[in-house]
């Protein structure tokens, strides 16, 4: 984003992506069962983009075509309780962004979710892509 945003403009988006994402995870946000809702919490760009992020966007002047050109054409980032991991392109590696340190339940333990099942029956090698985060 370096030259296209500055960093006020960075900051608001920030504040009204948290904003948004907060609003929308109101009622699938289940600390205690980390992924129950995980579907529902997963923001999907596949060269069409996440109505959540174009909001946010739209509120520092950002045009949909301007959005594409800053993020990837295909990213699928899974925000759960303790943990957002993202993934760049369908057939790329899920890599960890944020993680922190929770007791699980037991009855999570095992528990497929929707990123583990993005996984499951995958055919071609993984390829690595690296995401910045200023």
């Amino acid at each position: 984003t370096r030259g296209c945003v500055s960093e006020q403009q960075l900051q608001i988006f920030s504040g009204a992506l948290r904003e948004a994402l907060a609003e929308h995870y109101k009622h699938h946000w289940f600390p205690e069962k980390p992924f129950k809702g995980s579907g529902y919490r997963c923001i999907r760009i596949n060269h069409k983009m996440d109505p959540i992020i174009s909001k946010a966007a739209s509120q520092i002047g950002l045009s949909l075509a301007q959005l594409y050109q800053l993020l990837p054409s295909e990213l699928t980032l899974w925000v759960d309780p303790y943990e957002v991991s993202y993934r760049i392109g369908e057939d790329g590696s899920i890599c960890v962004l944020y993680e922190a340190t929770a007791t699980k339940p037991a009855s999570s333990y095992g528990m497929l979710t929707c990123k583990n099942q993005m996984m499951l029956g995958r055919t071609s090698p993984s390829k690595n892509y690296i995401m910045t985060v200023s």
